[in-house]
């Protein structure tokens, strides 16, 4: 990371309701020259999963999910659906605890978070149809995707982070985080720098993707704000190496599973 003390965030206006028939890149770059904004190298973009699952067609209608034994089972147990406990199990590797309301699962990309990330708010227009939307298949091809149309039609070199909000272990509340990433340090390893006297750093790695999403996250908000997707200008720490898969804690060092 450079030195610059300016941190530059700004929500696009202007992003509709988006569905399967939207392209994110073309709803970005429209954005961006509605508002007489230019993309330059080095700018990240972030864009909530949300909208990605969305064009994505992560939509799936609870009425056309048959659930198992095993879901009928767990959905027993934690008073919970059996339909939404279905799709929980289909996109989980591992079930780690199930409490009533609540399955906090390993989800198939790796990431531990309550009922393996689907969702049912901000998700339909209508309450008819008991709709729900899953994560993004893959979202650092799909980070790494946009990247590479935005390079293209822009000229641009910028960063991509797409988050999404969970809760955490040991506090209250959610953040978010990078779920998907491209172009953007996903983690800055600090081992064997000097501290303010000189000390040798031994443990210190900072999720720096996942604390710029968090960022993002104050302007984008978690009900009505419809500000999908900021811009962040003057954060340069830009890697083609990393992923946000760069950020799963290996099992063998997991205390907690």
């Amino acid at each position: 990371m450079d030195g610059s003390n300016d941190l530059l965030l700004t929500a696009l206006p202007g992003i509709p309701l988006v569905d399967s028939d939207c392209d994110i890149v073309d709803l970005v770059l429209a954005a961006l020259s509605a508002q007489n904004l230019t993309l330059k190298t080095g700018d990240i973009l972030v864009i909530a999963q949300k909208i990605v699952s969305k064009a994505e067609g992560r939509m799936v209608n609870l009425a056309e999910v048959e659930p198992g034994d095993q879901a009928k089972e767990l959905a027993r147990k934690t008073s919970k659906d059996p339909r939404l406990v279905e799709l929980i199990l289909s996109e989980s590797s591992e079930v780690l605890r199930a409490i009533d309301e609540l399955i906090i699962v390993a989800h198939r990309l790796g990431i531990v978070l309550a009922n393996a990330g689907i969702d049912a708010s901000n998700v339909a227009p209508s309450t008819a149809v008991e709709q729900v939307l899953l994560l993004p298949k893959d979202p650092d091809r799909s980070a790494r995707e946009y990247r590479r149309r935005i390079k293209q039609q822009t000229g641009s070199n910028v960063g991509i982070i797409i988050n999404d909000s969970v809760g955490r272990a040991w506090r209250l509340g959610t953040t978010s985080l990078a779920i998907g990433v491209a172009g953007v340090t996903a983690l800055e390893d600090h081992r064997g720098k000097l501290d303010l006297f000189g000390v040798p750093l031994k443990v210190s790695e900072e999720a720096v993707a996942d604390e710029l999403a968090s960022a993002a996250t104050l302007l984008q908000g978690q009900t009505a704000e419809k500000s999908p997707v900021v811009l962040i200008h003057g954060f340069t720490s830009r890697t083609d190496e990393q992923s946000a898969a760069s950020l799963i804690r290996p099992l063998e060092q997991d205390l907690f599973r």
